[in-house]
């Protein structure tokens, strides 16, 4: 073991990282740089000094939230309504709009698992506060009957409700403002959802897991999910695709993959905004020709991130380019960072197709820039860098390379940080619900239709103090335990909740 400082040793270092830590500040301010801050959450005791005020924040927090999610849900529930019903209508005790507003409630509230579901959205304070926000749950239904009903239905339609949502909110143009160039960035990116040793569903991928001596055969689900990626933080989820054993090349043994679910994505993404202005966020699985090809043919346009080992002509030409002659290059600070682009414009990509050889034009733009930083061990500033490298559908310049790579390319990173919140922080991303194919798909979109909700509610105006003092997760956390009391007013929450109000997205 190594020598350990003493306890004044150690509190000597904490004292030096702090002092670091503000020279560091200091001399980011003095070069025009904007140091980096991570938001905390307070740290500090209750600020309630009676039960009355407590009582107030509380209510008025439930009442901005449902007045947010009325505003939104109607949308939703028209689209829902239009499912068909292939229940016997004599033995129909919950309307199937009931049964889905059901679902979506459970997950904007955090619910674990239609068990916890069904003890806790049941109680009788939680029952009766539910009905007042929401008159169209006149009773609460057992989670299995909804459970029964999306291994009935054609699920595939739940999604069609959030991509009707999104698409109003586009209409009414509350994203306009987070544009690149006009055009709306949607991130796309794959993901595990579920995996086991059970094959449930003959559409379940399956893998060979362990060493030689203990192979299993191990079944899991993967999906590729789209959201749009704006530039305030906001990471909305917009469609998913299955990956599907029965949509892989049976003949050369080959099951279905992440770009083949990318194509079936792309198609139904151009089918559900025709006319959407689209530039697509794609990590370092998608420069080939083919999905380049496919943006072109739909009049997309594309930021893609290019790694170190991928396309080796393109790599080539441009290494060339930049030896022979000057290239293009654009110098800047952004946040705590010094900045340095080049890019080269019109480089032909060769690539083999069906029917024969195709060309795709890119332009390649490299992004190399250096920030710093404090060691943790040695308490010392020190220098570090990185080095970015995007292909973009459209030629770059000074006038568009941060839009592009800055405030479109790199956040992507928004829908990684969006499948994490639903896997780790409350949405339960892994957990199937149902090991109906039909079913576990049904859970996923209702999962994402109230992800959606909670992000928009939590982006509103109306939220942004109580976000910085809570957290995303704590503020459900305090709705949801408002909920179990009996802390609403039935007269105040009818008469806050008849008054209109208009939904205004904040810039954090």
């Amino acid at each position: 073991m190594g020598r350990r400082g003493s306890s004044a040793q150690i509190k000597a270092g904490r004292k030096e990282l702090r002092r670091m830590r503000e020279r560091l500040r200091e001399r980011q301010r003095a070069c025009a740089l904007k140091p980096s801050v991570k938001p905390t959450i307070d740290n500090g005791l209750c600020e309630y000094e009676s039960a009355e005020e407590e009582q107030e924040e509380r209510q008025q927090a439930v009442i901005d939230k449902v007045a947010v999610l009325r505003g939104l849900l109607p949308t939703v529930l028209c689209r829902l309504a239009r499912i068909p019903d292939p229940r016997q209508p004599k033995k129909i005790k919950h309307k199937l709009t009931v049964l889905m507003l059901y679902g979506i409630l459970a997950f904007v509230l955090h619910t674990s698992s239609r068990r916890e579901a069904n003890r806790e959205m049941s109680r009788p304070v939680f029952k009766d506060n539910l009905m007042l926000l929401f008159p169209d749950l006149q009773s609460i239904p057992h989670h299995d009957t909804l459970m029964r009903l999306l291994d009935r239905i054609e699920v595939e339609q739940i999604q069609e409700a959030l991509i009707e949502m999104v698409r109003s909110m586009i209409g009414k143009r509350k994203f306009h403002r987070y544009l690149i160039a006009g055009h709306y960035p949607i991130a796309i990116d794959g993901t595990q959802k579920m995996a086991g040793y059970t094959l449930w569903d003959e559409q379940y991928l399956q893998r060979n897991v362990g060493d030689e001596s203990n192979r299993r055969e191990q079944y899991y689900v993967e999906v590729v999910e789209a959201n749009l990626a704006l530039g305030n933080g906001m990471s909305i989820p917009l469609m998913s695709e299955f990956l599907d054993y029965r949509q892989g090349d049976g003949g050369r043994e080959k099951q279905d993959s992440e770009l083949r679910a990318f194509y079936r994505l792309a198609e139904r993404l151009r089918r559900a905004f025709p006319r959407l202005p689209i530039l697509l966020l794609l990590d370092g699985l998608y420069p080939v020709g083919p999905a380049m090809e496919v943006c072109r043919k739909y009049r997309w346009e594309f930021m893609i991130v290019l790694q170190d080992n991928s396309l080796p002509r393109v790599w080539e030409e441009y290494r060339l380019l930049k030896a022979i002659g000057p290239v293009e290059e654009h110098r800047m600070k952004w946040g705590d960072r010094e900045q340095r682009f080049h890019w080269v414009n019109d480089i032909e990509h060769e690539y083999e197709a069906k029917g024969g050889s195709r060309t795709v034009t890119v332009h390649l733009v490299v992004c190399e820039e250096t920030w710093e930083t404090v060691d943790e061990k040695s308490a010392q500033i020190v220098r570090k860098t990185s080095r970015h490298a995007w292909l973009s559908s459209v030629p770059l310049s000074k006038d568009n390379v941060h839009l592009r790579c800055n405030l479109g390319a790199r956040h992507r990173w928004a829908i990684e940080s969006g499948i994490l919140i639903e896997k780790q922080y409350g949405y339960r991303y892994e957990h199937c619900f149902a090991y109906s194919w039909s079913a576990m798909k049904g859970y996923h979109y209702l999962m994402r239709i109230a992800h959606a909700l909670n992000v928009v509610v939590q982006y509103s105006t109306k939220f942004t103090k109580l976000v910085r003092k809570l957290g995303r997760q704590g503020l459900i956390r305090f709705i949801r335990g408002t909920l179990s009391g009996p802390w609403l007013d039935e007269q105040q929450v009818r008469r806050a909740l008849e008054r209109p109000r208009q939904l205004r997205i904040a810039d954090t």
